[in-house]
């Protein structure tokens, strides 16, 4: 391995951020409809962005809205990240 690609994550001008709390602890407050659609999706999400996502949409009173609303999304991002691939080719 050259010295090059050993250190090429370590060498960023982005500050890091830590966490606050526990992934897990924030993960277990979801509600138990979207802990359900987050264990099948294709992309890992963060507890926060899919709760946010859910609450605008009003995932509590409409979960199938929100169920409708997460796929739109998590398509546009894999389509999003096919694209970057195919240039690359």
């Amino acid at each position: 391995m050259s010295d090059r690609s050993k250190n090429r994550n370590l060498r960023t001008q982005i500050k890091r951020r830590r966490r606050a709390g526990s992934p897990m602890q924030a993960y277990d407050a979801l509600p138990a409809e979207l802990r359900l659609w987050l264990a099948s999706a294709c992309l890992p999400w963060s507890p926060a962005s899919a709760l946010r996502i859910w609450d605008k949409v009003g995932g509590a009173r409409d979960p199938d809205t929100a169920y409708s609303r997460l796929n739109a999304i998590e398509q546009s991002m894999l389509q999003r990240d096919a694209q970057v691939w195919e240039v690359a080719r």
